[in-house]
């Protein structure tokens, strides 16, 4: 990255670790070959594979055998939901996941619940929503707008319920959960078994590893469909020659993570609370919109009516400070914010938020700097 940008946007995407890149290297050029070859340096690679299987299966509580590897979240949001659903079955989501899980729910009958005026999805209305033809409820773990962390724990106790209920009427129908974990795993606890869920996504490009690589977690008792057919890797679920660099990298990537969690959310969170104040200071009409205490600790959604968002984001980028507007998936296709909209947010206060996000090479300094010049930018708006 370059030196001279600030740089607010974390949650679109993550510098690539230099501790990660060392240990992908290897497998661009001397460890090139096909893990599934019968030859001894070829089960070398397949070695590394599933030993890098292992560790991303014990960061997150699993046995190996139920990771798949994938090209990134999106990929392993449609395997979890193609994979799991028939064409009648009906999937109980939210208003405000990532468009690639409320994309992959239009497929199917689907009820989008929606989110409390802070962004939190209860378990009240997940409750109403299920029917006896439910066979899936996908629920973000945090949110990549606001950053809001939802209710997993309760929201599976309900699930729970429901499959005992089941049992006794009959209903064979199964009953799954799912989670988008990708914007969390590097400040959250994402141990399936404390989630509560039978299915979960990562990205490593979140967490500072390479781009489109992934994966899905899938329970050992989750019955599922090929998505992808061919050679039969991964379970036969998604076939297709394994990217290994991609997979060593994504690995270490959690493992690095996975060590400073606790250290680095107090940090992070310090650093945002700075943020948050200054602006708070600066403006009496600021518009923060997330929940005050489940939020990630990186997160800071910040509004003010009237103003045009996205010309303070040329004026910041003029000066090196680079932020989102809204969701950065949302920015690409010249819509307002889905995510806004779900919790009642006004289209003159929507079009004037700046998403900030921070990460492992944010500094005070940063902070102050970066901070100075969004008031700048945001007054000589309001004039």
């Amino acid at each position: 990255m370059n030196k001279d940008n600030i740089y607010f946007d974390y949650a679109a995407a993550t510098p690539l670790d230099k501790r990660v890149f060392a240990d992908m290297q290897p497998y661009f050029a001397e460890k090139f070959f096909n893990p599934s070859s019968p030859y001894l340096p070829a089960k070398g690679v397949r070695d590394d594979l599933e030993q890098a299987r292992a560790t991303l299966a014990k960061h997150i509580g699993a046995k190996p055998g139920e990771i798949i590897f994938t090209a990134g979240a999106t990929e392993s949001i449609n395997i979890a939901f193609h994979g799991v659903l028939q064409q009648d079955d009906h999937v109980v989501s939210s208003q405000i996941e990532h468009p690639a899980v409320l994309e992959t729910a239009k497929q199917y009958p689907h009820t989008l619940v929606a989110p409390d005026e802070k962004g939190i999805i209860t378990t009240e209305v997940v409750q109403k929503a299920i029917t006896p033809k439910t066979k899936l409820v996908s629920v973000v773990l945090a949110d990549s707008e606001l950053g809001n962390i939802q209710q997993l724990k309760e929201i599976a106790q309900i699930i729970k319920k429901e499959r005992e209920d089941r049992l006794r009427s009959n209903n064979k129908t199964p009953l799954y959960f799912h989670t988008d974990a990708s914007q969390s795993a590097g400040f959250l606890d994402i141990n399936v078994a404390r989630l509560g869920v039978d299915l979960l996504t990562l990205s490593a490009a979140k967490i500072y590893g390479p781009k489109q690589a992934g994966l899905l977690w899938a329970a050992s008792n989750v019955v599922m469909r090929p998505f992808i057919f061919g050679g039969g890797q991964e379970r036969s679920l998604r076939s297709g020659t394994e990217n290994v660099a991609a997979v060593i990298g994504f690995a270490k990537a959690l493992d690095l993570v996975s060590a400073k969690r606790k250290t680095e959310f107090k940090r992070i969170k310090d650093l945002r609370d700075l943020l948050q104040k200054k602006l708070e200071e600066a403006f009496g009409d600021i518009v923060i919109s997330a929940h005050k205490k489940r939020r990630l600790p990186n997160f800071l959604h910040a509004a003010w009516p009237g103003v045009d968002a996205e010309r303070v984001l040329f004026l910041l980028e003029a000066q090196n400070v680079l932020v989102a507007t809204g969701s950065a998936c949302a920015a690409n296709s010249g819509t307002r914010s889905h995510v806004l909209e779900a919790i009642g947010m006004d289209a003159k206060t929507a079009d004037g938020s700046l998403r900030l996000t921070l990460g492992k090479e944010t500094t005070e300094e940063q902070i102050i700097k970066g901070a100075e010049a969004i008031i700048a930018a945001v007054k000589k708006e309001q004039h």
